[in-house]
């Protein structure tokens, strides 16, 4: 495999930098997994591949979230760089992807000390653009504020182009070199950690009204002849029967009725 030619580098660190830009927005979603590597797989030439790496990853990020001041493991850096790890590899078999996956958790880990140098600059511009807004200096606060998402863009665009820069010989090489017990054991953890996101996610959504579909959803997916579109058709169909009645029992979903989960009847109140 030849390396990644410079107009696909180019079109890399270009969604790289608009992934590090959406880990604080979270407007059109650029940093989820999904998303980031199958762009990346796409401008790479590796569509296929980025895909399958995406659904991974996003099967661990599912279970990650921000909870107060406590910040989720970087889901933007991991997917880059494991995204261009596993390009720059060469490998795209079930295994190379199973490596690629695990390097995105320690990954992940390191993207919250880059994003943590970059929240402390912030909040110097933050003191600058309310010093501006003191002066009603409207433009002054846009750029403070332009600064500020600039940096989170570079967070993710210069790690990113660090990885472009290195050789794809060195990576695979690199690669290589690792035992067959290491590899192995790298795959087993990936598909470990895919299964604790998504028991996460259950544990979160296990309530009464959820586990119908959760189970329905078990018994529509031996269904091969059903298309995507299918699936998601009798899906919403079923989500709109589901309000009709709710909302014909008298049960809306609010404080009065109980949803089963007394967190989330708090959390509704509050």
């Amino acid at each position: 495999m030849s390396d990644i030619s410079f107009i696909s580098a180019i079109l890399v660190v270009i969604v790289a930098f608009f992934a590090g830009l959406e880990g604080i927005l979270d407007q059109f979603q650029f940093h989820q997994p999904l998303v980031a590597c199958t762009l990346i797989g796409l401008v790479t030439g590796n569509l296929t591949a980025g895909v399958m790496l995406g659904g991974s990853l996003q099967m661990i990020a599912l279970g990650w979230a921000n909870i107060g001041a406590a910040v989720a493991p970087d889901a933007a850096l991991a997917s880059v760089a494991a995204a261009i790890i596993m390009v720059k590899g060469g490998d795209f078999t079930n295994t190379g992807i199973s490596v690629a996956t695990t390097t995105a958790i320690p990954l992940a880990v390191a993207g919250l000390f880059l994003t943590m140098i970059v929240r402390t600059i912030s909040v110097g511009l933050v003191h600058g653009a309310d010093k501006a807004a003191t002066r009603a200096d409207y433009k002054s606060m846009e750029r403070y504020h332009f600064i500020a998402l600039l940096l989170q863009g570079l967070r993710i665009a210069i790690p990113a182009a660090l990885l472009l820069a290195i050789p794809a010989e060195s990576v695979q090489s690199l690669l290589e070199a690792m035992p067959a017990w290491l590899k192995d054991g790298m795959a087993i953890g990936g598909g470990m950690v895919v299964a604790v996101g998504y028991a996460m996610v259950i544990n979160m959504m296990a309530t009464r009204e959820v586990w119908p579909f959760f189970a329905l959803g078990f018994a529509l997916a031996p269904l091969t002849n059903l298309t995507l579109i299918a699936m998601g058709t009798i899906g919403v169909a079923i989500a709109l029967i589901y309000l009709n009645l709710s909302k014909q029992g008298g049960n809306g979903g609010g404080a009065a009725s109980g949803s089963g989960d007394p967190i989330g009847d708090i959390l509704e109140d509050y």
